[in-house]
């Protein structure tokens, strides 16, 4: 980005952008670039935890353009053996990625079309499954520790649906992970060992990301290059013609300023980079009580439906953006090339992220609240398996909840339901009337997925989030989990049982509804200002 392009861009942030400049020069007085390149962990924080070992994501685009080639002879291969399907089973940053490039690329001629299965909703993989025809469909068993619970769940299920055939199945995974063991003891027709020294939200430009977007016929040169553009970019250049330095820093002194609700406005052609986006600022920005709010997929609004508390980011510009700057909202608008670019952005973002965790300083590369619901979980699932029962808990005042909602908020709803487009359409026009009554932001994330997602920020964050977890009534089918004592329908019961506890731990405003019960309160809550 230009120097006039930054000018240009900074007209548009009002009172942030004096600081954002004070804050490029301090960038260039204390060296911060050119130590991030150098892997310097003092960047965030004197211990180098989870820090010195999760850089590796910087030279990813150019480590990794010399493994196209055989990772495209990999995709013909499977398609020339009959393949035509493949289903990635992971969670986070293991599925997020893989699901943008299928979402934005569509499917090549020739190539196998994608379904990403990260829900333990039976309904949802009973669906998948229907649609299969399991002789010719791949199964993609991806996890960076060869631990997650959710994907290990869903290969003993398709495992025993194809009558223990190995070659149906690839991984993804860590060097020397239970993953990688258990691929070898099953015989999986490959395994794609990943570079260890990234975190799962920092993997889109890994073979994570890479292996699926092979198999779907994408363009991994135009990835990869663009990505390497945008990287070279982001180096030996002053900070403020740095595009993610720039953002970074705009980022992060938004935040100082409370405009902590980032708000993305995309292109439909790449609508599905706001999903993984959320997960890289919220898992890396949300603990030590801090964080930054990703607000993807809320339709634009008019200005009086907004607080104070927004920033706005756009890949392109948009009608709907002009009568929010006339307003006063900061609004960045960066120029976006479609999809043929979108690894420029991935990269652009990874780097912004990592600088407005140097802007808060924190440590943008860990997940320390994670674990809390899987925990939760664990505890519970051992109890089913003594012999216990789920209990049912106290669900809370939903609609108290709501009439405490303050300025600085957000609304969160945790839909623990199957992931149908109809459902998904339903909650979009929840939480579209909860904003406009209550003028704060709101997020929608489908459970368990987002435990993997926005968890982090949603216990590790600030205390400004208002939870709605929304839970099936009923269940039409389940499914058994090989090997376990408890069906697919119990273990997402668990799941979000556990994140309840956990959220309570937390001291975190929280209720239980149903859905019904949601559309109720979205349509007749009062507004609070």
């Amino acid at each position: 980005m230009t120097s006039l392009q930054h000018f240009e861009e900074q007209k548009s942030l009002g009172q942030l952008a004096s600081a954002v400049r004070r804050r490029l020069k301090e960038f260039d007085a204390d060296d911060i670039v050119s130590r991030i390149w150098s892997h310097d962990h003092t960047v965030w924080k004197p211990d180098p935890t989870e820090i010195a070992n999760r850089l590796g994501w910087l030279t990813l685009p150019a480590d990794l353009r010399g493994r196209i080639p055989g990772l495209q002879a990999f995709a013909r291969q499977v398609a020339a053996d009959g393949f035509t399907r493949a289903v990635l089973l992971g969670m986070g940053g293991s599925s997020l990625a893989p699901e943008m490039f299928a979402r934005t690329y569509g499917t090549a001629a020739g190539a196998l079309e994608l379904t990403v299965l990260d829900t333990t909703h039976p309904a949802t993989i009973a669906r998948v499954e229907a649609s299969l025809d399991l002789d010719h469909t791949l199964f993609i068993v991806a996890s960076k520790s060869g631990t997650t619970l959710e994907t290990l769940s869903h290969f003993e299920h398709f495992y025993a649906r194809t009558g223990g055939r190995g070659s149906s199945f690839i991984a993804i995974t860590d060097p020397g992970t239970p993953l990688e063991e258990l691929a070898g003891s099953k015989g999986f027709r490959r395994v794609f060992q990943n570079p260890p020294d990234l975190g799962g939200r920092y993997s889109a430009l890994s073979l994570f990301g890479l292996v699926p977007a092979a198999l779907i016929g994408a363009d991994l040169e135009d990835l990869l290059f663009s990505a390497q553009e945008m990287a070279d970019g982001c180096k030996a250049v002053p900070a403020f013609e740095n595009p993610g330095a720039w953002l970074g820093a705009t980022m992060g002194e938004a935040w100082l300023a409370g405009q902590d609700k980032l708000t993305f406005v995309l292109p439909a052609s790449v609508e599905s980079f706001g999903d993984w986006v959320e997960q890289l600022v919220a898992e890396s920005t949300g603990k030590e009580g801090k964080g930054i709010v990703p607000v993807a997929g809320e339709d634009i609004g008019p200005p009086e439906v907004y607080g104070e508390d927004r920033l706005f980011v756009s890949l392109g510009d948009y009608p709907g953006l002009a009568p929010l700057r006339a307003a006063g909202h900061p609004v960045v608008t960066l120029e976006f090339g479609g999809p043929k670019t979108l690894g420029a952005e991935i990269f652009r973002f990874e780097f912004a992220t990592a600088v407005a965790g140097h802007v808060m300083g924190i440590n943008a590369f860990d997940q320390p609240n994670v674990e809390e619901a899987k925990q939760a979980t664990r505890a519970i699932l051992a109890s089913l398996q003594e012999g216990g029962k789920l209990e049912e808990p106290d669900p809370g005042d939903a609609a108290g909840l709501l009439q405490g909602v303050a300025p600085d908020d957000y609304i969160a709803i945790q839909a623990y339901l199957d992931r149908t487009p109809e459902t998904a359409a339903a909650l979009q026009l929840d939480r579209l009337a909860l904003r406009d009554r209550h003028r704060v932001a709101t997020t929608v994330g489908f459970g368990p997925r987002f435990l993997h997602s926005t968890g982090q920020l949603h216990k590790g964050g600030p205390t400004s989030g208002v939870f709605l977890q929304v839970t099936d009534t009923s269940r039409d089918i389940d499914l058994p989990i090989p090997g376990k004592p408890y069906p697919f329908g119990t273990l997402m019961d668990a799941q979000a049982l556990g994140d309840l506890q956990a959220l309570r731990a937390r001291r975190r405003r929280v209720a239980r509804v149903t859905f019904e019960e949601l559309e109720q309160l979205a349509r007749s809550s009062p507004g609070t200002r």
